[in-house]
């Protein structure tokens, strides 16, 4: 299944380095296993978008895949993609940028004709590049914050709520950042999806799971306070926490924290694993939830 991380590390930019593959065993066998793209967000200190993404396999350019990245900003967000809709092309590789806002995704959405017949209705259709469900899941966010004001979480409310209610889905676990704000999804149980949350007195040591790393050296000497999001606990912390099913997690530039639970306790199509086409079912192969 797709790696999500995102992180918050409040209202002053800091640097951070990441590594997008980096496993006990060989990178390049580690890669055939989540072959088709990686991805890095980050809202640099003028408020910026900066996207680092490239639909590549390490085993077809290790130095790529291995290279250390530092970003510096306030929110940040990274994807290792397994594709399940779209081919390995830049433009269906994670994270996506849609007016101002970053964008990861990890599940299955299915039924997307309908899908586009909705994006048409908002005229936003003209936002979608590629032919991943993702992109298209993001895009109705998009035309709602926009029907709306820009309210994000309650986009993200709406947009959830009517895939629930109107389309096949496996899983819609989510990331989006702004400048100054992230949200997170588990939707529904599918997936595991964890967060921590980090005091300024925490030690700040390295982040690692299987597939994405990160280590910031500022954070750690100015001990700097941070909320941490990603589908596998990346150490020994033991304040990991699994998100709740349809838990919308919202984090401000001041890091505080807000809970809701505004979906659908059961989507009306919810697929299995066996429901999945062989190819989809490939990219959704389940992390033990611990």
């Amino acid at each position: 299944m797709c790696r999500l991380f995102g992180m918050h590390a409040g209202p002053a930019p800091v640097s951070a380095t990441f590594w997008l593959l980096t496993a006990p065993d060989s990178l390049a066998e580690q890669s055939r296993r989540m072959a088709d793209g990686f991805g890095l967000g980050v809202f640099n200190p003028e408020g910026q978008a900066v996207v680092d993404k490239a639909p590549i396999a390490a085993y077809e350019d290790r130095a790529y895949a291995a290279a250390a990245r530092q970003l510096r900003g306030t929110t940040f967000i990274a994807h290792v993609r397994y594709a399940s809709t779209g081919g390995d092309t830049a433009v269906n590789t994670h994270p996506f940028l849609q007016d101002d806002r970053l964008l990861a995704h990890n599940g299955v959405v299915e039924d997307l004709d309908q899908l586009d017949d909705r994006l048409r209705q908002l005229e936003v259709m003209d936002l979608v590049k590629g032919q991943t469900d993702s992109e298209r899941v993001f895009a109705l966010i998009t035309g709602l914050a926009r029907q709306n004001g820009g309210d994000v979480g309650a986009a993200i409310e709406e947009a959830l709520t009517w895939i629930a209610q109107n389309l096949r889905l496996y899983a819609v676990n989510l990331v989006l950042t702004t400048a100054t704000d992230l949200w997170a999804v588990r939707y529904p149980d599918t997936h595991p999806l964890y967060v921590l949350q980090e005091g300024a007195d925490s030690p700040h040591h390295g982040k690692h799971t299987t597939r994405i790393s990160v280590k910031s050296d500022e954070m750690e000497q100015n001990q700097v306070p941070a909320l941490l999001v990603a589908t596998e606990r990346m150490d020994e912390n033991p304040n990991w926490r699994l998100l709740d099913a349809g838990e919308v997690l919202h984090v401000d530039r001041d890091l505080a924290v807000q809970r809701s639970f505004p979906l659908p306790e059961h989507p009306q199509h919810l697929l299995t694993l066996a429901d999945l086409d062989p190819h989809a079912a490939a990219s959704q192969h389940p992390l033990k939830v611990a």
